[in-house]
């Protein structure tokens, strides 16, 4: 609805009311609109391995500079280069910025926004992949969830902007316990959060499908909805993406869906998605490759102010324009406390599931640690034996090199079995009790009566 609209229908309610002089400025200028926009940037500074990193940076900056877009949330931008090179590209449009330092190399979070970043926070997360995978890099990275809360028309609009873990292998994943866990605890910092704020939205590369455990957790435990109400986005992989393998774009379904858009709005206000769609998909003007591997993702808000004003007249004529207006526009739409109701089953449900999979990952552990100390044993009585004999005639220097690399295993075998070991066992049984701890919390209120 547009402030014309209610105009229109509030010209019909006085000629009927005969000589009601009711005011309606204050609920119109209660009307907030935000476009949204998402984006991996796929900013890895390394040659050969993002392609055409700098021109597509290029190429981003001056299409977020255009004015379409009200807050952008971005991921992978890695470089300290590109970040400056975003920021001064959209200065004059999206003038408040704020990158979320973090790891070794940062946490590659940029949040660009039209208004005034009044605040911000970064949360880690307790498990983050593997320091030794250095091919995946994950770990380096010092990933988490970023939170920026943003003052949009005198409103406090909170904006959490995030990058799970990547899946490397679908057939033999073995960061789903890593990313369920981020989830998880996505999920709480969102709800821990809330504050004053009259909306929040998550918006990152959450490397999750809806079908995905991963997804179901951070939708169903955070109390947020997707933007998205289609079956066909596809947000990486796509067919027409230049960056898509012909391997890839060869197969059935065409891509996946994992960069995403949430949201929750407070009590008081009403909050519609009027748009939900791909603005990118094209290759970057007058070139042949896209602006990134993943899509950008693009969802237009619409928060309108619900609460009652202080003179009766107006506030029983206002609701009654607004309860025809959902009826009219939301014939399948329920409550909140009944749609709260439905997800019940679906939130016990994806706790379950996931703390079973963080007990199948601590099991992995004692494993693991009992695999690395006989290693450890055996490599300590190899070496053992080294400093007992000589070298051989003329294998003096590879005995050497022989003694330091089986001295150099051996130490990573003990920090594996031990000090990694047990990071990673607090980490995931950090997780895995707020869950239960959850469970536990609908359990009780469920029992509770009902007045």
């Amino acid at each position: 609805k547009t402030p014309s609209d209610y105009y229109d229908v509030i010209s019909k309610v006085n000629k009927k009311e005969g000589n009601c002089t009711c005011n309606f400025s204050f609920y119109l200028d209660m009307l907030l609109n935000l476009s949204i926009l998402t984006l991996n940037v796929w900013g890895i500074p390394f040659p050969f391995v993002s392609k055409d990193r700098e021109e597509r940076i290029a190429a981003i900056g001056l299409e977020l500079s255009s004015g379409k877009y009200d807050i952008v949330s971005l991921q992978e931008v890695w470089s300290r280069k590109d970040c400056e090179s975003l920021k001064n590209a959209t200065e004059a449009t999206l003038p408040y910025a704020h990158y979320f330092y973090s790891g070794v190399i940062g946490s590659g979070l940029l949040v660009l926004s039209k208004y005034p970043i009044i605040s911000s926070f970064f949360h880690p997360w307790s498990v983050n992949g593997y320091f030794h995978r250095i091919q995946h890099a994950d770990w380096f990275g010092g990933k988490g969830v970023g939170l920026c809360r943003i003052l949009v028309d005198k409103h406090v609009v909170h904006l959490y902007n995030t990058h799970l873990h990547a899946e490397y292998n679908n057939n033999n994943d073995d960061y789903k316990t890593h990313r369920v866990i981020q989830a998880f605890d996505t999920a709480q910092f969102i709800r821990a959060t809330r504050g004053d704020s009259v909306l929040q939205i998550l918006a990152g590369d959450l490397n999750a499908q809806p079908h995905d455990l991963t997804y179901k957790v951070l939708l169903y435990t955070s109390k947020m909805q997707d933007c998205c109400a289609s079956e066909n986005i596809v947000t990486n992989e796509y067919y027409k993406n230049s960056y898509t393998s012909t391997n890839r774009s060869g197969k059935k379904p065409l891509g996946v869906h994992i960069d995403h858009i949430f949201v929750r709005n407070s009590e008081l206000f009403d909050l519609s998605v009027i748009d939900y769609e791909l603005p990118l998909t094209d290759p970057v003007p007058g070139q042949s490759f896209s602006y990134s591997d993943h899509e950008a993702v693009l969802t237009k808000l619409h928060l309108r102010d619900v609460r009652p004003s202080a003179a009766e007249g107006e506030s029983s004529i206002l609701n009654n324009l607004m309860k025809n207006e959902r009826h009219e526009n939301n014939e399948v739409c329920q409550t909140s406390s009944k749609t709260d109701e439905c997800h019940i089953s679906r939130r016990v449900a994806v706790l379950h599931e996931s703390i079973s999979l963080c007990e199948s990952s601590l099991d992995q552990l004692n494993v693991d640690r009992i695999f690395y100390y006989s290693v450890g044993v055996i490599l300590a009585f190899i070496l053992v034996v080294f400093l007992e004999y000589p070298a051989p005639l003329g294998f003096k220097t590879f005995y050497i090199i022989l003694k330091f690399l089986i001295s150099g295993i051996l130490m990573f075998c003990i920090f594996m079995g031990s000090v990694w070991n047990y990071m990673e066992l607090n980490g995931i049984l950090s997780g895995k009790v707020a869950m239960e701890l959850m469970l536990r919390s609908i359990e009780i209120f469920e029992n509770v009566p009902k007045h």
